[in-house]
């Protein structure tokens, strides 16, 4: 086990921290465990969205959206995480699906941010009706960004419409950015569109230089699944923040992948990208978790797997005691969603 340096400050934080926040989700994601193998095993990370999350996405339809963000948020909130920053697609039912993911978050008491990732892969209409999802949400009131899936999926011409959007609603566009080396001349597609209020996931394959506006979202469970490469976010100036892109919401876990990944760096590093995440959903700060372990001092949390949330506040309104969700029952959530599981594999057949 590695040890404090000798001249490393001691920081202390106490064992009742505000609330965490994933700053990438994929909530529909919590349906895909179990889902049967694909036609062929894939090769590239191309072949991973083309075989696998393409063809899922293509398969929900609101039922199946409704209880995946049901599970998806009551994981998180067993995990001490009151803010999720949502990115959705799911061409096959569109229209409402926002709705669908933020009343579900709600239910359960936890924070979200909605985007619909647009994309021309199902052509210009259903670019227009992704772009249309977003309108519709954020002008109705909803908490939320401008989605895009990413600047190799869209034309030129989806992506400034994306971007005026979030420029006339007051948000910013939430997006993935160089993942993979598909997508790797993203910076000249998106230079001259992106703004301080921007969300960029992933810049696995971003230049150091290419000067992005925006906060960038760190996913090092979901990068190196996928075997993408690494980001190495301390080579841009921008805040960074900590997602899970899909792979639940156990923030903990995810900051000691990330302080695992980045080990030639202290715990703070990869804690100061966890705590970022309040920048884009605020009120987490005011949401307090109580954990199971005695201190949430970066340094021993790296090395203590199994810390879990037992009491949570969000919004002064208790939604978490001794580890059990109080609005909702935990035991038909994961019931129900396990049914629409059921419901989803038995789709992939058809897509």
């Amino acid at each position: 086990m590695a040890s404090r340096a000798p001249d490393a400050p001691l920081l202390t934080v106490p064992a009742t921290t505000s609330g965490l926040v994933c700053a990438h989700h994929h909530l529909y994601a919590a349906l895909a465990r179990g889902m049967p193998a694909p036609r062929r095993a894939p090769s590239t990370f191309r072949e991973i969205l083309e075989l696998v999350w393409w063809r899922l996405d293509a398969a929900l339809d609101l039922e199946m959206i409704r209880w995946s963000a049901m599970l998806g948020a009551l994981e998180a909130l067993e995990c001490g995480t009151t803010a999720i920053v949502d990115h959705h697609e799911s061409p096959s039912a569109i229209d409402g699906s926002l709705s669908v993911i933020a009343d579900a978050c709600a239910e359960v008491g936890v924070r979200v941010v909605c985007a619909y990732g647009v994309t021309d892969r199902h052509g210009p209409e259903g670019a227009r009706a992704g772009l249309a999802e977003n309108e519709r949400f954020l002008r109705a009131g909803g908490r939320g960004m401008v989605g895009v899936h990413a600047a190799f999926t869209c034309s030129d011409a989806t992506l400034e419409a994306a971007a005026g959007l979030a420029r006339d609603l007051g948000t910013g566009v939430h997006i993935h950015v160089a993942e993979g080396v598909d997508d790797a001349d993203a910076t000249k597609r998106l230079l001259h569109l992106s703004a301080g209020d921007w969300l960029l996931v992933h810049c696995v394959h971003l230049p150091s230089d290419a000067g992005m506006q925006g906060t960038i979202a760190h996913n090092p469970r979901s990068n190196m699944n996928n075997a993408v490469g690494y980001a190495r976010p301390l080579r841009f100036p921008n805040r960074v923040v900590l997602g899970t892109d899909g792979i639940g919401a156990d923030m903990l876990e995810e900051f000691r992948l990330a302080y695992a990944r980045l080990r030639e760096e202290t715990p703070e590093t990869a804690w100061q990208w966890l705590e970022n995440g309040d920048a884009l959903v605020p009120e987490a700060r005011a949401d307090t978790v109580t954990w199971s372990y005695e201190s949430a001092d970066p340094w021993r949390l790296a090395f203590t797997p199994g810390v879990r949330a037992l009491d949570v506040s969000v919004d002064g309104d208790v939604v978490l005691r001794d580890g059990r969700a109080t609005r909702v029952d935990a035991d038909e959530i994961r019931r129900k969603a396990a049914e629409q599981s059921q419901r989803l594999f038995s789709r992939l057949s058809e897509v």
